[in-house]
């Protein structure tokens, strides 16, 4: 009997450390992205989307200025990133519903391999979307250190910035996307 307690006593303990370790943590932890400042200082939100060309999987130049007059869902990723995997399906779910609207999601993949990773990974994964296993079906581009240091040294992934038709990041957010709260945000711009 005594050993059971005992060894229930050191379980409830070591639960109770990691609870407060975790919380003491999280304020104190760095975030993954280094936000740019605009000319005036201000925060990335609201500043202009920088102008930037990413590669597609032929190689060829893919500006962002292309998109202009769309509301754009830029998502900085990798084939071997647990959470960006997690994220696609409502990413495709995104793209599915509002694309004929004026919406685009561009991924933008960060593997160091590259086009012999990400082709690939584009080519033979699907995703459960609505109950159905589906490939990705937005542009995926390829990206670099210098596009990163463009929106401001990407140094935690996934990242996404919305951007508005007329250029402007209304949004950065660094993690998971919140699907529910991103559709709403997604929605306001349409």
């Amino acid at each position: 009997m005594n050993k059971k307690v005992l060894v229930v006593g050191i379980v409830v303990l070591l639960v109770l450390a990691v609870y407060l370790v975790d919380r003491g943590t999280r304020g104190a932890a760095k975030p993954a992205f280094r936000p740019p400042a605009s000319a005036s200082g201000s925060p990335v939100e609201n500043s202009s989307a920088p102008d930037v060309a990413f590669k597609d999987l032929n190689g060829r130049n893919v500006p962002l200025l292309d998109f202009r007059g769309k509301v754009v869902l830029v998502n900085f990723w990798a084939t071997w990133c647990g959470p960006c995997r997690f994220e696609i399906p409502s990413l495709i779910e995104f793209q599915q519903r509002y694309a004929d609207r004026g919406f685009v999601v561009l991924g933008v993949a960060t593997d160091d391999e590259g086009k012999s990773v990400v082709e690939p990974y584009i080519t033979n994964e699907r995703f459960d979307v609505a109950g159905q296993k589906v490939a990705i079906n937005y542009p995926i581009l390829l990206g670099n250190e210098d596009v990163a240091d463009k929106f401001g040294g990407i140094i935690g992934i996934p990242t996404t910035f919305l951007i508005s038709r007329d250029g402007k990041i209304v949004k950065q957010i660094i993690g998971l996307v919140d699907h529910d709260k991103l559709e709403t945000d997604i929605k306001s711009l349409l």
